[in-house]
């Protein structure tokens, strides 16, 4: 019953912030053009971007590298939540493996459906759904969605400092999403509260 209630709590956290996170790129993506914006706040606005790369936009590698790797890597992690569930670890140290699982999944999703099942979107244009094969890219080579925009600070540098003086900047500027945040706020609660426990159950895998 126990492995039952962790299996659970896996599986909610999982779907709760896949659809969450779908919802909200498929709102965004047919409701808005690119880098249209809308103010919630001074310091909050859903503010769509379309991302090729990794999280909060990095990059590296090629797109469909990068889109072969998400799915490697959900692959282990989805594997890694199955063991710490048979192995009865706690739920809070689960829900923090699930929650990146969940991020990395619903990112995937974007890299490898939405190339083929939305139409492009740009400047002054709403994408819509279009059938399979005439979207504006090929299956793993979709971008990601984006839109939550947190600029806290927007002020200018002194102009006595060196290099920067007089030039605008914003506190914050990483465009993410419901995906990213997931990854984040799981790998934060990871390294708070569960280092210990993450480092003892990678020394246990390697082991085996």
């Amino acid at each position: 019953m126990d492995n039952n209630k962790r299996g659970l709590v896996a599986i909610l956290v999982v779907v709760l912030i896949i659809v969450i996170d779908q919802v909200s790129k498929v709102l965004v993506k047919t409701n808005m053009a690119l880098y249209e914006s809308i103010e919630i706040a001074s310091w909050f606005k859903i503010y769509f971007v379309e991302n090729p790369g990794m999280a909060f936009g990095w990059k590296f590698g090629g797109k469909l590298f990068l889109s072969l790797f998400r799915i490697v890597a959900i692959f282990f992690i989805g594997y890694y939540l199955y063991l710490l569930v048979k192995r009865e670890y706690s739920n809070g140290f689960i829900a923090c493996i699930a929650l990146i699982f969940a991020g990395a999944f619903g990112n995937i999703i974007d890299s490898v459906f939405y190339g083929e099942i939305f139409s492009a979107s740009y400047s002054g244009h709403v994408a819509s759904f279009v059938p399979i094969g005439e979207g504006y890219s090929s299956w793993l080579h979709g971008n990601v969605v984006d839109m939550l925009y947190f600029p806290l600070i927007e002020s200018t540098f002194p102009s006595w400092l060196p290099i920067w003086g007089g030039q605008d900047y914003i506190f914050f500027s990483p465009i993410f999403n419901i995906a990213d945040s997931a990854i984040t706020v799981g790998i934060f609660i990871l390294l708070i509260f569960y280092r210990k426990t993450l480092a003892l159950s990678l020394e246990k895998r390697e082991k085996e």
